[in-house]
């Protein structure tokens, strides 16, 4: 660099201009670039239609008819689109706005799974055998979950737990290979699932008219994949076992603040039981914000020149996993590495919640989507405690088109409008 600043200085005196010039010039242009708070700056933004064809290589009125669609979907949200570092797009409707902190669900199940990526990183000497480490064991689990209720729990892999094939009961379908099938009972879900005694197999349960439990597996660790939310919710209860910190205050310190979040917190505190923070849903979030946890994610767990989480934890957890040959959900990102999904490129990763909440990560087009949901009670401070921002006199409202709506075909059909809006060729 030195040489480059010597030689840019020498040629400003001379008046000629060197290679040494350029390259300045292209070191500055490639400069990185990470979003400030918002109660500073805030994200840098483009609404020039022509300037955001030209910098982002997006045409804003594709995205306008995305927007159309995403307002069909859910009573509240938004979307909003960044790339290249420049968010383009932000759009709301219903409750959703830039100061919403609704309960965004089981979105929530990726904090949980970065917070133990961070956690593994602070306490190597617990972790000898990183992601084969046994969880079930008196240093990482707390006194409460012995002796255990199922002798085969003593087997589970940390991998597996954050996969979802530890045998844990959750929901139907399961599958084993590929292949679909169905357990009875199934494991709780729900607030049920961020309930200690529940998830740790001390008590069973009823939702509803539905028994669930979890003191049983229902298969050997590793045998078959269930979406269990008591799994990654009894990875919290490991977190706050062996960091003595309750997975809200470890995420303020390691995420919320390095990253510069505004208000923020966590649902159900209309659930008494909850009585820990839950990790399995209920993070209440900005949606900057949660572009900001995105952006992170894009930068393999990086923000500015401080590793937030280690990067190689981050490239196994947002690509198909060896310890989840079942089903394409790795430790707690669906991962489209095996091509699952043909409308999305390869490397693409996302995550969805309860009210059709959902963000999507593609690397490959430098590219983050977050598409907000929820329903009224999402967004009440019954539920989140944190009190709903003031809305202006004129909303954007929902669109009722009369169709019956598909999470999963909503999700495809919101990011392929997105990705076809880049007219830039690298797609």
């Amino acid at each position: 660099m030195k040489s480059i600043i010597f030689a840019l200085i020498l040629s400003l005196s001379t008046g000629f201009s060197t290679s040494a010039q350029q390259t300045m010039k292209s070191s500055i242009t490639r400069k990185e670039y990470f979003p400030l708070p918002d109660s500073v700056t805030g994200w840098r933004t483009l609404t020039d239609n022509k300037k955001i064809k030209k910098v982002t290589g997006i045409d804003k009125a594709k995205l306008d008819q995305a927007f159309d669609f995403v307002r069909s979907t859910t009573s509240n949200g938004g979307l909003l689109v960044v790339r290249h570092g420049w968010l383009v797009y932000e759009n709301y409707f219903g409750k959703g706005q830039r100061e919403a902190t609704p309960n965004l669900a089981s979105c929530t199940k990726s904090f949980t799974s970065i917070a133990v990526g961070i956690l593994m990183s602070e306490r190597p000497d617990l972790f000898p055998d990183g992601l084969d480490q046994k969880v079930y064991t008196t240093s990482l689990m707390p006194p409460e979950a012995f002796p255990l209720p199922d002798p085969r729990m003593a087997d589970i892999k940390l991998g597996q737990l954050l996969t979802f094939t530890a045998g844990i009961r959750g929901n139907n379908p399961v599958y084993v290979n590929r292949k679909t099938s169905t357990i009875d009972p199934v494991g709780p879900d729900g607030w049920y699932s961020m309930v200690d005694e529940y998830t740790l197999g001390l008590k069973d349960g009823i939702m509803g008219s539905v028994p669930f439990t979890t003191k049983t597996l229902w298969c050997e660790p590793g045998g078959g994949y269930s979406y269990a939310s008591a799994s990654i919710h009894n990875a919290s209860i490991m977190l706050r076992h062996i960091s003595g910190m309750e997975l809200e205050d470890y995420i303020d310190s390691h995420l919320a603040r390095p990253l510069g979040w505004g208000r923020w917190g966590f649902g159900y505190k209309d659930q008494p039981l909850v009585t820990h923070t839950p990790g399995a849903g209920g993070i209440a979030l900005r949606s900057t914000d949660m572009l900001r946890f995105c952006y992170m994610l894009l930068h393999d767990g990086r923000w500015e020149q401080q590793q937030i989480v280690p990067k190689e934890y981050i490239q196994k957890a947002t690509k198909t996993s060896p310890y989840n040959p079942h089903y394409r959900y790795s430790f707690q990102f669906h991962a489209n590495s095996d091509g699952d999904i043909r409308e999305l490129p390869l490397d693409a990763y996302w995550k969805g919640g309860s009210g059709r909440h959902f963000f999507c990560i593609i690397p490959s087009l430098d590219l983050i989507v977050w598409k907000l949901g929820g329903g009224d009670g999402q967004y009440s401070i019954e539920d989140t405690g944190l009190p709903e921002p003031l809305y202006k006199s004129e909303v954007t409202k929902p669109i009722n088109d009369e169709q019956v709506h598909n999470e999963n075909s909503d999700f495809i059909k919101i990011m392929t409008m997105v990705i076809s809006s880049i007219a830039d060729g690298k797609k």
